[in-house]
């Protein structure tokens, strides 16, 4: 008889850990496997990239799910082994939605109209359309770019937001359509523009190291980012943002934020020095998830 307790408690450990999974079907799939699936871009410096000769991904959105993964973890009582999936603009949310990732890490617009198809966390980056000329330009506002030539990526950002911006400005613009940053980059630097206007995380990659590019003061747009999560699991949300929300109030974030953006970061221990935005900061101090229109 002395084996029946403990057959018991066994028995009793067990279903108290599949009420925890049982809340979520995504924690669910997750305790089943005993691993997450985590979504990732393989080359968007500094959210999530994998650089040369390693076999998992970095970035400032890959070290907040870290976090996250051990949240879920202590709730599961389990350990689980994290399978980085890399992901496409156009896959990523299909991708969730049929269970393939768990998690999008990748950084996310959250949006109203992608909310219809997948959930968001709360709100860990803010981002921003800017404008970078050369140092040596006398440049100093939006505006004193009326009559100049500027190059956007096409379909980004700054194609939408540059020209509603400029006709609020009533100034007019010279475009040249980019299809990567590369060759948006490329084009500034030989001198065939006066500007290069994207987002602000792209722009401070592409510039560290030379002192020869600088941002602009303030943002021409700004939007939300966040971890996409499968639509329909408040309990997978409730986790998440908790996460979340006790890196925001420990300062962590901040550091997690500082560490990435300030630098320096792998591969080339480059520096991107990119202050937090104000946008940022208040989204930390008080958390969101409002989506953009």
């Amino acid at each position: 008889m002395c084996g029946l307790p403990r057959l018991i408690f066994a028995s009793l450990l067990a279903i108290s850990l599949n009420v925890a999974a049982e809340e979520s079907p995504t924690f669910e799939r997750i305790a089943q496997r005993a691993s997450i699936h985590l979504g990732y871009r393989e080359a968007a410096e500094p959210f999530t990239y994998l650089p040369a000769g390693q076999g998992s991904p970095v970035g400032y959105t890959w070290e907040i799910c870290s976090h996250v993964v051990s949240a879920i973890e202590t709730r599961l009582g389990k350990k689980l082994k994290v399978v980085p999936i890399a992901v496409t603009e156009n896959a990523r949310i299909m991708l969730l939605k049929t269970g393939v990732v768990d998690l999008d890490c990748g950084g996310a617009v959250n949006s109203v109209a992608r909310q219809k198809q997948v959930a968001f966390s709360l709100t860990l980056y803010v981002n921003e359309a800017r404008v970078m000329v050369k140092t040596s330009a006398a440049i100093a506002s939006f505006d004193q770019l009326a009559g100049k030539r500027v190059v956007v990526l096409a379909g980004g950002i700054a194609e939408r937001q540059v020209k509603q911006a400029a006709l609020s400005g009533n100034i007019t613009l010279q475009y040249q359509l980019a299809n990567s940053p590369a060759e948006a980059m490329a084009a500034f630097v030989k001198g065939e523009v006066d500007a290069y206007i994207g987002e602000g995380a792209t722009l401070a990659v592409q510039r560290a190291g030379s002192a020869d590019y600088r941002l602009l003061d303030g943002a021409l747009a700004a939007e939300p980012w966040a971890v996409m999560l499968p639509y329909g699991d408040p309990a997978a949300k409730q986790l998440v943002d908790e996460t979340l929300r006790g890196l925001m109030q420990s300062g962590e974030l901040v550091r997690i934020y500082d560490q990435w953006f300030g630098g320096p970061i792998p591969p080339n221990n480059a520096r991107l020095d990119l202050p937090m935005s104000s946008l940022l900061k208040t989204a930390i101090e008080y958390p969101n998830d409002k989506p953009v229109n």
